[in-house]
């Protein structure tokens, strides 16, 4: 845009150079006029303008328009007040909004301007809108950090000295209810999905491994401590090796039941291994159900459980045939294999 303006202002400012060069030529006002495809009035107010100023009078002048309110200072310190977060600011969740923004650089600098001006001040910043990952308070970061860089090639160095086959198991839930991403429709018409309200779902506990497998178990209802010991011993059935389970803290993974199991003998075969509290993007298995809920199955309608139990089936069948793709969860979880 600015090289545009400086053109236009260049080609202007050389053609009233142009007409004081004609003039000198000894040209009729009248005959610059129309070569120069301009008023008599034009030519003469340049020539005057000469006259009066010199030559130098007639180039271009810059049109800076209107000052801007916030000073380049300004501007700058803007990130810094935003880095102490919306809520410091007295709004409800930590999350910026032009909105939010424009009444911020209100109390601050005391200047109003309009939040579409500011999504153009957050663009000149490097600011820009990003969908929030979103992590619990009580998240112990140093525990998590510790778990990735250090328990976990532990964990694997006593899976390789015990030939245990290392497994990370997570429990999820499908729901009628479509995980939509995007679809085409006409501008300016939103389209309207209409879908069957219901909060029936499965239940699904699956576990993979750094070898690429992948192994699961779907339910009507809702996942126990039961579904806990069949899932075990299902993985002891199809691996025929000691298994070294990695899991989260969930109430399932914790019962009476679970323990009785363990007390029975099957210690022997079966170590567990808790993953810090809060901290779900250490289980790949997460990766799993991220794929399966946004890639495989994204955007489908099922009218009964029945239906999505099957494409679900399906979709884990197509996966299981994916052992690199299984793997590349590990690398999301940011743990090496």
């Amino acid at each position: 845009m600015s090289t545009g303006k400086v053109q236009t202002a260049n080609w202007k400012e050389n053609r009233r150079f142009h007409a004081l060069w004609l003039k000198k030529r000894k040209w009729k006002q009248s005959e610059i006029a129309i070569a120069l495809n301009v008023s008599k009035a034009a030519v003469s107010r340049w020539i005057k303008k000469a006259k009066a100023k010199g030559k130098q009078s007639l180039k271009a002048s810059p049109h800076t328009g209107r000052p801007p309110e916030l000073t380049v200072e300004q501007k700058l310190q803007l990130p810094d007040l935003l880095w102490h977060g919306a809520e410091s600011y007295g709004f409800r969740g930590d999350l910026w909004t032009c909105r939010r923004i424009q009444k911020v650089i209100e109390r601050e600098f005391e200047v109003v301007y309009h939040r579409s001006h500011v999504a153009r001040i957050m663009k000149e910043l490097h600011w820009t809108p990003q969908q929030p990952i979103e992590k619990a308070v009580q998240r112990n970061e140093a525990e998590i950090a510790r778990w990735r860089d250090k328990t976990w090639f532990e964990i694997r160095k006593r899976a390789a000295l015990e030939r245990r086959v290392l497994v990370f198991v997570d429990e999820s839930g499908f729901y009628l209810l479509p995980a939509i991403l995007k679809t085409y429709a006409p501008c300016g018409e939103t389209p309207v999905l209409k879908v069957f309200q219901t909060r029936d779902h499965l239940s699904v506990m699956s576990g993979v491994t750094p070898q690429g497998w992948f192994f699961s178990k779907t339910c009507l209802n809702a996942l126990n401590g039961s579904d806990s010991v069949w899932f075990l011993k299902h993985l002891q059935s199809q691996t025929e090796r000691k298994l070294l389970v990695i899991w989260d803290g969930s109430p399932i993974h914790r019962n009476s039941q679970v323990k009785e199991f363990l007390a029975n003998g099957d210690a022997k075969h079966i170590h567990l291994e808790r993953l810090p509290a809060y901290a779900p993007e250490l289980n790949p298995d997460e990766g799993a159900w991220r794929h399966l809920k946004r890639a495989a199955l994204s955007n489908l309608c099922c009218k009964d459980l029945d239906e999505l139990r099957k494409y679900l089936s399906l979709a884990i069948c197509r996966l299981r045939r994916k052992p690199s793709l299984i793997q590349s969860f590990f690398a999301q979880a940011g743990l090496p294999i």
